[in-house]
């Protein structure tokens, strides 16, 4: 039975072998040929490295260990081992039969490559440093680096592919093209591209200001093309798309600097509204996150006349970067009033009904007759 299986079995290999065509292949002579190979290969990856290794070495001893310029070791030590890696690709697809014009489109575009790539790092930092000189906004900082990025982009792309004879022009016919066609099945993306430019242009917010959109209340960490990135209070990052960024109603807490925290306080009508207040502005003063600026005072007003208590409103102020932490200060402080409040004595009310019966016949039999004690010690109703 297990030599009919393995006659089979050879039979069907045999078949498959004439119809690829390779049956008359000699197999040991292409396993010693794919051994060399990779063996070559082998070889070409360690002397490669060892080429690196010394680069590298020639490297740090021409900068040596200043400080000052770990930047630009840093920016020729990547270039190095771009270079090596583009020379090793260049060696292998040689060594396994590419012609001579191949090799020169894989120099040609790789090279390229690299050059776009350090012009884009020189024109983004030269662009930034002159931005930040001028003081210019995040926001704007940010949609003038990803336009960059997106314009070095298409055009080392379409670069690099001339060199291997592609037509460039066609190229840019076709993804006209193909841009109209994507540009229907993707409307929703373009419109979030569309608002996108428009937040980074009009600005309601800027990156690290604190905001409220669509119920959603965080910091402002990224203002991309498509979404708008939150950080909570808790830590968690929420993306929204730009489209309803744009449609909906902005709340911007840090737009104008610091911001007010408000806290309502019952005390009970017998108390004084001054002596609460007495009490409750030294826990203000002491916090060291709340403002103690000339016009930016903490206050503690009446604002109403409550049904079962005097109704004050604590006011304090903080600054903009302890906005994140705005509902912690305000347990804190209430926390202190609180114990300021007990300490002096100040009764905090709790709702209560206080109920009037006038003349309520149905309640006589219980509360009649009363017993009252005689002179003599003799208990008598009386009704």
């Amino acid at each position: 039975m297990w030599s009919n299986l393995q006659d089979q079995l050879l039979s069907n290999l045999s078949d498959t072998a004439d119809a690829l065509g390779i049956a008359e292949m000699d197999w040991q002579h292409l396993l010693v040929w794919m051994s060399g190979q990779l063996l070559v290969t082998f070889i070409l990856l360690v002397l490669a490295a060892l080429l690196y290794g010394l680069l590298e070495l020639i490297l740090k001893l021409a900068i040596g260990r200043r400080r000052a310029l770990n930047s630009i070791y840093l920016a020729v030590k990547r270039g190095l081992q771009y270079l090596v890696t583009l020379f090793v690709v260049i060696a292998v697809v040689a060594q396994y039969g590419g012609d001579a014009a191949l090799l020169k489109s894989i120099a040609r575009g790789g090279l390229m490559a690299m050059g776009f790539y350090v012009g884009w790092v020189l024109v983004a930092q030269t662009i930034l440093k002159t931005l930040h000189r001028y003081r210019i906004d995040p926001s704007l900082e940010q949609l003038l680096k990803n336009s960059l990025s997106v314009m070095f982009l298409v055009l080392g792309a379409v670069t690099v592919l001339a060199q291997f004879g592609f037509d460039v022009w066609s190229i840019i016919a076709g993804l006209g093209i193909v841009g109209i066609a994507v540009g229907f099945a993707a409307q929703s993306t373009l419109s979030n591209f569309i608002a996108g430019v428009t937040l980074l242009i009009e600005r309601p917010f800027r990156i690290g200001d604190w905001v409220r959109i669509n119920d959603q209340e965080g910091r402002v960490q990224k203002i991309a093309f498509r979404t708008t990135w939150l950080r909570t209070r808790d830590n968690i990052f929420t993306m929204i798309p730009n489209d309803n960024v744009a449609s909906s109603e902005i709340v911007n807490f840090s737009a104008e600097g610091p911001t007010r925290i408000r806290i309502k306080v019952g005390i009970a009508y017998k108390e004084s509204a001054q002596a609460a207040r007495d009490a409750i502005l030294p826990v203000l003063a002491e916090h060291p996150k709340v403002l103690q600026e000339p016009d930016m005072m903490p206050r503690v007003r009446m604002e109403a006349l409550g049904d079962s208590s005097i109704d004050l409103e604590v006011l304090a102020w903080i600054r903009r970067e302890d906005i994140d932490t705005k509902a912690r200060i305000a347990s804190e402080i209430l926390e202190g009033i609180k114990s300021c409040l007990d300490e002096a004595g100040i009764q905090i009310p709790f709702p209560h009904l206080q109920l009037f019966i006038d003349d309520a016949k149905g309640l006589k039999p219980l509360v009649s007759p009363l017993r009252i004690k005689d002179e003599g010690g003799t208990a008598a109703n009386n009704p």
